[in-house]
C-alpha cells in the first residue's frame, strides 16, 4: 500500500471541488435551503447525519487505544508521561476555569434574559425529563466509577472515551515496561494503526453527506425562526466563544509561536465538519492525524487531544455558566455573589467527563442546575429549542480548544516540529508523517 503513495511535491493538485472542505461547506448549505424550503424533507434526511457520526463513532475507540498505545511504548522514559499528564490537566484546568469564568462575567454583563419576567410553574418541565433524569446519573462518584471499564475488551466494545483511555494507558505503560518482549506485538499495533488510519480516510469522504443530512434535520426540525426566538442568547453565546478562541486561544497561540488564524484554515476541513455534524467527535480521527502531521509528537498527541475531549471543553464551559445566568435572569431569580461563586465551583466538577457530542453540554447544565437550587431546572424548558444551534458552536469551541492545547503542549515538552507547524500555518501541503504514509489528507 505504500509504495503506491506519492508525496505531497509529486501529487497533482486538485481542483477546488474535490477538496473535503469544500465539499462540506456545499453540502451545509445545500442542507440549509432543503431543511427551510422542505422542512418534512430536510426532517426525513436526520439518518444520513445520524448515520456518519456512527461511523466515525465506530472508529474513534481503536483509534484512541492504538495512538495512545504505541505513543505510550515509544516513550523512551515512561517518567515523561507522568510529567507530560501533569502540564495537561494544569492545562485543562486553567483553561476550563477561566472559560467558565468569562461565561459569568458576560452574563452579568450584557444579561440576555433580564426582562423576561418568566414564571417558571408555566414552563412545560416534561420537555427536559429525559435530559434532568440524565443529569441525576452524572454524579461525581458515578462519572468516577465509570471510568472503570467490566472488561479490557469491553471498554472498546463500549467506546466509551474515559474507558478507552484508561485501558489504552495502562496497557500502555505495561508493553513498556517489559521492553523488548513487547517488540513484536507493538510492531502489530503500529501495522493496524496504518489500516485504521486508512479507513478513517474513507469515511471522512461521506463527511459531505452526514454533514448535509444533520444540517437539513436541524432546520426542518427547528426552523430559521427558532432563531430569532431567542436571538439575544445565541449571539451572546457566540461572540463570547469567538472573543474566547480569537482573544484568549488566539494570545496563548501566539505566545507559543503560531497564529490562531493559521490554525483554523489548517483544520478548515474538520471544523466544517463539526459544524455541520454539531459534534467535535466526527473530526477527532482527522484532528490526531493532522496535528502529528503539523510536527506534534506522537506521544503528546496521544494523551492530550483523547483526554481534552472530556476534561477540556471550553465551549461546553462558556456555555454552561452563560446559559445558567440567563435563565436566573429570565426567571427573576437573583443570584448573590456567593450562589454565583457555587455555581462556578459546581460546573468546575461537573464539567469533567462531559463528551464532545450533540446534547451532552445539556446534559451537564441540568446536573449543574440539579445540584445549585437558587436556580430553576424548569427554566432548562426555555433554552431547549435553541439548544442545537449552540451546540454547533460549543463544539467548534471545545475543538478548536484541544488543537491549541496539544500544539501548546507539544512547545512546552519540546516536542514540537517548528518547521512543520509553520508550514502547516502558512497553509503549504505538507508530506505525511513517517508512520503515516498511508494516510491520504483530508
Amino acid at each position: 500500500m505504500a509504495e503506491i503513495d506519492m508525496t505531497a511535491s509529486e501529487r497533482p493538485r486538485q481542483p477546488l471541488w474535490r477538496h473535503l472542505y469544500v465539499q462540506v461547506l456545499a453540502a451545509i448549505i445545500l442542507g440549509i435551503i432543503v431543511g427551510h424550503l422542505w422542512p418534512a424533507t430536510g426532517v426525513a434526511l436526520k439518518p444520513l447525519g445520524d448515520g456518519f457520526i456512527k461511523l466515525v463513532k465506530m472508529i474513534i475507540a481503536p483509534v484512541i487505544f492504538l495512538t495512545i498505545v504505541t505513543g505510550i511504548a515509544g516513550m523512551r522514559e515512561l517518567g515523561a508521561l507522568g510529567r507530560l499528564a501533569g502540564k495537561t490537566f494544569a492545562y485543562f484546568i486553567f483553561f476550563s476555569t477561566l472559560a467558565l469564568i468569562i461565561g459569568l462575567i458576560v452574563a452579568n454583563v450584557v444579561q440576555p434574559g433580564a426582562g423576561m419576567n418568566i414564571d417558571p410553574a408555566t414552563l412545560d418541565a416534561t420537555k427536559i425529563a429525559d435530559y434532568t433524569a440524565k443529569a441525576h446519573e452524572t454524579t461525581l462518584t458515578g462519572a468516577l466509577l465509570a471510568i472503570i471499564p467490566t472488561t479490557l475488551p469491553s471498554a472498546l466494545a463500549e467506546g466509551e472515551i474515559l474507558q478507552v483511555l484508561l485501558v489504552a494507558i495502562l496497557f500502555g505503560v505495561a508493553l513498556a515496561q517489559i521492553g523488548e518482549r513487547g517488540a513484536p506485538l507493538l510492531k502489530v499495533f503500529e501495522a493496524a494503526m496504518h489500516v485504521v488510519f486508512r479507513l478513517v480516510a474513507m469515511l471522512m469522504r461521506l463527511a459531505p453527506i452526514g454533514a448535509f443530512g444533520a444540517m437539513a434535520f436541524t432546520i426542518g426540525q427547528f426552523g430559521l425562526g427558532t432563531l430569532a426566538n431567542l436571538a439575544g442568547l445565541i449571539l451572546t453565546f457566540y461572540a463570547t466563544s469567538l472573543l474566547f478562541v480569537l482573544g484568549v486561544l488566539g494570545a496563548v497561540g501566539w505566545a507559543a509561536g503560531f497564529s490562531i488564524f493559521g490554525l483554523i484554515r489548517y483544520l478548515k476541513a474538520e471544523l466544517l465538519l463539526v459544524l455541520g455534524a454539531s459534534s467535535s467527535e466526527a473530526a477527532l480521527p482527522s484532528l490526531i492525524e493532522k496535528l502529528e502531521r503539523a510536527g506534534c509528537a506522537k506521544p503528546v498527541v496521544a494523551v492530550v487531544v483523547p483526554t481534552g475531549y472530556s476534561f477540556n471543553l471550553d465551549g461546553t464551559n462558556i456555555y454552561m455558566t452563560l446559559a445558567a445566568l440567563f435563565i436566573a435572569q429570565a426567571t427573576g431569580v437573583h443570584l448573590s455573589l456567593g450562589h454565583q461563586i457555587t455555581l462556578l465551583l459546581v460546573a468546575m466538577i461537573s464539567s469533567k467527563g462531559a463528551a464532545g457530542v450533540t446534547g451532552a453540554g445539556f446534559i451537564t447544565l441540568a446536573a449543574t442546575l440539579s445540584i445549585v437550587p437558587e436556580v430553576p431546572v424548569a427554566g432548562m424548558a426555555l433554552i431547549l429549542g435553541i439548544d442545537r444551534f449552540m451546540s454547533e458552536c460549543r463544539s467548534l469551541t471545545n475543538f478548536i480548544g484541544n488543537a491549541v492545547a496539544t500544539i501548546v503542549i507539544s512547545a512546552w515538552e519540546g516536542a514540537l516540529d517548528r518547521d512543520r507547524l509553520n508550514k502547516a500555518m502558512a497553509g503549504a501541503e505538507l508530506p505525511p508523517t513517517p508512520d503515516m504514509e498511508t494516510v491520504i489528507a483530508v
